[in-house]
């Protein structure tokens, strides 16, 4: 068969990623998160053990269990050294008080990770009922209903801010635009409830049609968030690249992930103007599932070529990118969520396997 090739992953020019240290090396900063977060990235690590990958992995554990923010303040601080983090997701539990915000939350907005990245695409040797899906979803990640505005105004009465800035709704756009042109795409879609939303929703979407005004070559359209799931589930080919709110994107990318075969398959990026984090792009723990060596690898692995993207690491991206995917599609090796019976590691040898057979320097199996 015809050696699976994906193009490596976009990435803005404007975001510049942080010099290698010491011979070439890069620091990055591994949260290995909740559920299945601490296995993905340990078979990550052996991955890039295993290819020589010129990087070096900063620990940082973060108990979502504690209400303190020492933990998760300890790690937004290693990130700001480092400049790049890869990440399991941690658990956001619903029993804790309401002061306790989310700890990926508070992440992204104290790194001001203002686009979320999310690249759906369909895999040759995965069955869905959609074929030649290839959408980008770019979700603006730091305000919106996200803020964690809410307060009680009288026993039984919440009132829920949702934040929208001219500021963040001009960048996101930008970023959508400049994305969809560097990729040479021709379709970028806002997606909004301004219908209701007239000044909220209706903000973003002007700020989305005045950065439209500037790429004349590029399509621009918007549709309500309720028609857009509807359509995404019925004819997913007629999007290019999308563009949010927080919320919806939250929406949207979850459906995407699901057309395309599920949260094991699709990796994420989260981009600031200084830093940069990946994970996979449905942010679940996987917590039913985990250490029983049958979460499927690929999303963390596919996000941490997008980090090696990211670090101009292109060729070491490239490699294991193709070995992850001629697993998945040639030799069809599928763990059980996407209706096979392979392991964990079972997947994860195979990708060091082809990843030798292609001559590559290698460490010891």
């Amino acid at each position: 068969a015809a050696e699976t090739t994906v193009k490596s992953e976009p990435h803005s020019s404007t975001l510049q990623p942080p010099p290698a240290k010491y011979g070439g090396r890069h620091t990055v900063t591994l949260i290995p998160g909740d559920g299945i977060g601490p296995e993905l990235l340990n078979h990550v690590r052996e991955v890039f053990r295993f290819s020589c990958v010129p990087v070096d992995f900063e620990v940082v554990h973060v108990n979502s269990a504690l209400e303190s923010e020492d933990d998760i303040n300890n790690a937004i601080t290693a990130i700001r050294r480092n400049g790049v983090a890869l990440k399991g997701n941690i658990e956001t539990k619903h029993t804790m008080p309401p002061s306790v915000k989310s700890r990926n939350n508070l992440l992204r907005t104290s790194l001001d990770l203002f686009a979320n990245v999310m690249h759906c695409q369909s895999l040759p040797g995965v069955q869905t009922r959609h074929k030649n899906i290839d959408i980008m979803i770019i979700r603006e990640n730091t305000e919106g209903e996200y803020s964690s505005l809410e307060h009680e105004s009288v026993s039984g009465v919440v009132e829920s801010l949702k934040i929208i800035t001219r500021n963040n709704s001009l960048r996101i756009a930008e970023y959508a635009f400049n994305l969809a042109k560097e990729q040479g795409r021709r379709r970028v879609t806002a997606v909004h409830k301004a219908n209701i939303m007239k000044l909220g929703d209706g903000l973003f979407l002007q700020c989305c049609r005045e950065v439209a005004s500037g790429y004349p070559d590029i399509t621009f359209d918007s549709m309500i968030v309720d028609n857009t799931t509807m359509q995404l589930v019925s004819r997913p080919e007629q999007f290019d690249v999308m563009v949010m709110p927080n919320l919806y994107g939250n929406v949207v990318s979850n459906v995407c992930a699901g057309l395309v075969g599920g949260p094991g398959l699709v990796p994420g990026a989260n981009y600031g103007r200084d830093y940069a984090v990946f994970e996979t792009a449905t942010r679940n723990t996987g917590k039913s599932i985990a250490e029983r060596n049958i979460a499927n690898p690929t999303a963390m692995l596919l996000a941490s070529c997008m980090m090696l993207d990211h670090l101009k690491l292109n060729d070491y991206a490239s490699l294991i990118r193709n070995a992850v995917l001629t697993t998945m599609n040639e030799n069809r090796l599928h763990t059980p969520d996407i209706g096979g019976q392979g392991t964990t590691s079972e997947v994860v040898q195979s990708v060091m396997k082809i990843i030798q057979s292609k001559g590559q320097l290698t460490a010891e199996l």
